[in-house]
């Protein structure tokens, strides 16, 4: 419940962050005819979308095992990952192909001192999203926290670059505007895939990392009474894994003493590992 309500709050600081930057970007945007704020503001509704996903998933997500879903719904939380993925590459798709519409048409930028105000106030409250957004999610491991921690990120970079566009032109160079436009917009394309990519991953039960895998073998190794593993599983559930494997013992160990194997091995990687938070183990004779 933690983990969901910090989540929560995150979510509902980000929507109204981000519908005060939509506002103050699009009417100077706008105003002043420039498509890298444009793009930025639409940006800026990709994320309230965004945020609105990561407090819906992560509702979903926090609710606790059940008859028909044996495992939870963890997974929600990569389901409404891809639908963030998904948005953020169709809006910039559309930004790319305005952009260059700009280039051949010879659009010109209005140099607003108001624009370079806007850029000024969207690094530093993107800026205080990031790192309140960083350590909520290095707290919870949660990915929807990480897609907007990346995005909070990510558009203190582009908003930089939208600065530069604006000041030069001041100086009649007009073109850099949609060139920043386009730079912006596949940003967001690539940060959609990187998610869109990571979500899919654990829908399709991929396995966990390497690392992890030394760690369940490490403390394998440690139980002597352990003589063989087989047919080891990951699968994950969420943002943790339920890990089902096979262990051989001596075939002259009682039925209760070869269950007492299993329940301290277990024990160990529930406890030592967080990524695992369930162990299912078969026991055969040896």
């Amino acid at each position: 419940m933690k983990r969901y309500n910090e989540t929560k709050k995150a979510g509902i600081f980000g929507i109204i962050g981000n519908m005060f930057l939509l506002i103050i970007k699009l009417i100077t945007g706008l105003q002043a005819r420039s498509d890298a704020m444009i793009a930025d503001a639409f940006n800026s509704a990709g994320d309230i979308f965004a945020s609105i996903m990561t407090t819906i998933g992560s509702k979903i997500s926090s609710i606790p095992n059940d008859e028909d879903h044996n495992f939870g719904h963890g997974k929600a939380e990569y389901i409404f990952s891809m639908f963030i993925s998904i948005a953020m590459m169709l809006v910039s798709i559309k930004l790319i192909f305005d952009s260059i519409i700009s280039i051949l048409e010879k659009h010109t930028i209005i140099f607003n001192k108001y624009l370079v105000i806007v850029c000024l106030i969207t690094i530093i409250i993107k800026l205080i999203l990031y790192f309140y957004t960083k350590k909520i999610y290095k707290n919870n491991n949660n990915l929807l926290l990480k897609s907007n921690m990346i995005d909070h990120r990510n558009d203190c970079i582009l908003t930089t670059l939208t600065t530069v566009s604006v000041i030069l032109s001041k100086y009649n160079i007009s073109y850099i505007d949609s060139i920043v436009g386009i730079i912006i917009s596949l940003w967001i394309f690539i940060s959609g895939i990187k998610i869109f990519t990571e979500s899919y991953n654990v829908l399709m039960d991929i396995s966990v990392d390497s690392d992890t895998k030394k760690e369940v073998i490490k403390i394998i190794n440690m139980i002597k009474e352990i003589k063989k593993v087989d047919e080891v599983y990951y699968i994950p559930t969420g943002y943790k894994y339920v890990l089902v494997l096979t262990i051989y013992v001596d075939g002259n160990l009682s039925t209760k003493n070869s269950h007492k194997v299993a329940d301290n091995l277990e024990k160990e990687i529930t406890k030592n590992i967080n990524k695992i938070y369930k162990v299912i183990t078969h026991v055969n004779p040896i």
